[in-house]
Order: structure tokens, then sequence, then C-alpha cells
């Protein structure tokens, strides 16, 4: 029988990321190609105490259905959590708990995108939000980034060439893929444009409490007196992404929209995992993780960066995050950066190419991604080594 899927799935394509974790099944391969946190930050004994005291407790609770908008002990907690970490949320605004900022993305997307309708991202970007966006037949519009963020006189020409646009998409903090974090200025130049222009932003901010070099920076939404911008935060990469727990902070008649589009969706996002979190917040030190967390992250990365400036052909750059989980690495111009990840693997080192973030997917990168976070130390100095032959074989 032949198979007739809607037009909105039938052009999507598998994730490349997907197809080259496919690679990682045999163990012999050193996988520099997940997005996931590392092995030992997870408070496993934390959260093996609060799951059986939450199942001896109060159990019905915990395996019945609730409301959508969230287990309201945790939306307390959010509610006091983004305006003391990072000065977010005013009288218009309300929070709604998610499945996963992912499905915060693609609610955001469900309640504001109509056929043909324009999103301006910056390029390269998250897959997954971008894929979320082309599921619901957007229009992407890409902003190539600058060191410190996205390009302010190309955003605005993308905003005059494209005045119906919905939303402008961004991770200013330790962007995936690229690691880059976007500057105060142009923070403020994005919120100042977005307003010229009558167009709403959509704040991903998977990453930020991960910061373990420089200087934290305000949120755009702290910066939002007009209700002009959604907030996407998660506890995939500070607790567990297994929980499947994030958050929307938005004005309340997005957060409405949103709601009934999650009704319809999954009805609410899984109540052991948000009373978890709220256990965890509540009874936890909270900011003594956090810390811990940094700790790890600045050490890897700093063990990466160190074997790749020692192992890397000079041709080869990269970024130099201050947190996260990615480093961006620039092969040298016109470089086969396909056949260059295709010999990684034949090498037994797996990365992600470039090409997988474009909003144009018919674009051309010289770049891939590497993770930092997934590989134990020993893995990331023999992966390091073999792909530093490599370049330097190649460059």
């Amino acid at each position: 029988m032949r198979y007739q899927f809607s037009q909105k799935i039938d052009a999507l394509q598998p994730s490349a990321i997907r197809e080259i974790l496919k690679a990682t099944a045999d163990p012999s391969v050193i996988s520099f190609a997940a997005g996931n946190p590392a092995p030992e930050a997870f408070p496993v004994e934390a959260v093996q105490k609060i799951t059986r005291e939450i199942l001896e407790e109060n159990p019905i609770s915990a395996l019945q259905y609730s409301v959508t908008e969230g287990y309201p002990p945790l939306r307390d907690q959010l509610t006091r959590l983004v305006k003391e970490r990072y000065g977010i949320g005013r009288d218009f605004d309300q929070v709604l708990v998610v499945s996963g900022a992912q499905q915060g993305i693609c609610l955001a997307a469900h309640c504001l995108l109509d056929e043909g309708d324009k999103v301006v991202s910056e390029s390269p970007s998250f897959i997954g939000s971008l894929n979320a966006f082309r599921s619901f037949s957007s229009q992407l519009v890409g902003v190539q980034m600058e060191e410190d963020g996205i390009d302010i006189d190309r955003l605005e020409q993308a905003l005059k060439e494209n005045p119906n646009a919905k939303f402008i998409y961004t991770i200013p903090n330790f962007q995936n893929p690229t690691g880059i974090t976007m500057s105060l200025e142009k923070r403020k130049a994005v919120y100042r444009l977005a307003l010229e222009y009558g167009v709403l932003i959509l704040e991903d901010n998977p990453y930020g409490e991960l910061r373990f070099a420089g200087e934290d920076i305000p949120t755009i939404k702290s910066m939002d007196t007009e209700g002009i911008v959604i907030y996407c935060g998660s506890f995939s990469k500070v607790l567990s992404p297994g929980l499947r727990v994030g958050y929307v902070v938005a004005p309340k008649e997005i957060i409405a929209k949103m709601t009934v589009a999650k009704q319809s969706s999954d009805v609410h996002t899984t109540i052991l995992s948000q009373m978890i979190c709220e256990r965890f917040l509540a009874a936890y030190d909270f900011a003594a993780h956090i810390a811990g967390l940094r700790e790890i992250y600045r050490k890897k990365s700093a063990l990466m960066i160190r074997e790749m400036d020692g192992c890397f052909s000079p041709a080869v750059t990269h970024t130099n995050p201050q947190g996260g989980l990615f480093l961006w690495c620039s092969l040298p111009k016109g470089a086969d950066m396909p056949a260059f990840c295709q010999k990684a693997v034949e090498q037994g080192v797996a990365v992600v190419p470039g090409s997988a973030f474009l909003t144009d997917e018919s674009g051309n990168s010289d770049s891939v991604r590497l993770n930092f976070s997934t590989p134990t130390d020993e893995q990331i100095k023999k992966g390091i080594g073999l792909l530093g032959d490599l370049t330097k074989k190649l460059f």
C-alpha cells in the first residue's frame, strides 16, 4: 500500500544528528555528536530519594491526571526562580509547564504560525526548533552569526524584507550549535528591532545556567516591558532530560492559547516528573547544584580546547564558549565538510556536519559541531587526537 502523508510531514527529513548517532551504536566509536548532559552531572541519589518519598507520601497525586498548566507548586517555584535568577516575569506574564523546552517551541509555533508564515532565525541554529517551524509549513529566513551573536544589520534587513514575519528565534546563551553568546548590546538591539518592526521574539535558553566563564548577561525577556518575548527554559540540562520538564514564560494571552494546544497534544506534562523537579528546588541547594555542573563543564570544555589547540591543523578554527555543551569548528573555506565527517566516522569519531543546522537545507557549511559534555576525558583525548591527525592530513 502507498501511504499518503500530510504535506507538512512529507517534506521533513530525518535529523542528520539522529542519523549520525546510529554510527555511535558501535561502542568503539567515540561520539562528539550528542548533546546530552555529562553522566556525572545527574543528581541520581537525590532523584531516587525524592521519587521514593513522593510515591510513599502522595502516590495518587503523582499517578493521576492533573491540570494542563502544570503542577501548581512547581509553577509557583518557577515564577520565583525566573524572577530571582533572571529578572523575568511581569504582571502580564504567566508560566506554563511543558514536556521539555522542545514542546514549548512546538506549541509556540503551533499557536503563531500559518502556512507560509516567515520565521527569522539565527543560522546556524538548533535543528529541533528549525524542524518544528518547518513542520508548520513556515518559511525560514536565516541571519548569520557573528562572534558576539546574530548579525544585527542583517537582522534588520531581514525584518525589512519580511514585514509580516511572526517572530525572531534566538538562543542567546551558548548557542546550539556554535556555543556563541550574544552580547548585551545585541540583546538590546534585537529587542529594539522587534518593537520597531512589530514582531515577537522566541527566546530559547536551555543552557543559560551552564555558564563556566565570563559574566552573566541579562536575558532578552528581562527587558520585555511590552509583552513581545516568549521565553523557554528547561530542566533537561540542569537536572535530567529524561524527566521531560520545561517551561514557558509569556504574556497571559499567549499562554492561554498554548495551554489549549497542549491539551490536544499530551493533556499535561508527566506529574511525577513535575513533582520531582518541584521537590528538588524546594529541598536542595539549587545554586550549589548549578555550581557543580558549571565546574564539570568548565573542565571538560577546557580539556577539549586544549587538546584541539595541540592536535589540530592551524587551518581549523573553533569557538571558545563561555558555557553550554558545544564547540563549533570551522574547516578551511571550500573544504569538503561531508567527506570530513565521513572520514571521521571511519576513524572511529562521530561529529555533526554544520549543514544540519542551517535554515536553508540546501546550503553549504564548512563547519562541524563537537559536544564535550557526553564523552569521558579519555575519549576526549583519544577522539581529538584522531580528528587532529585527520585535519593535518586533509588541511
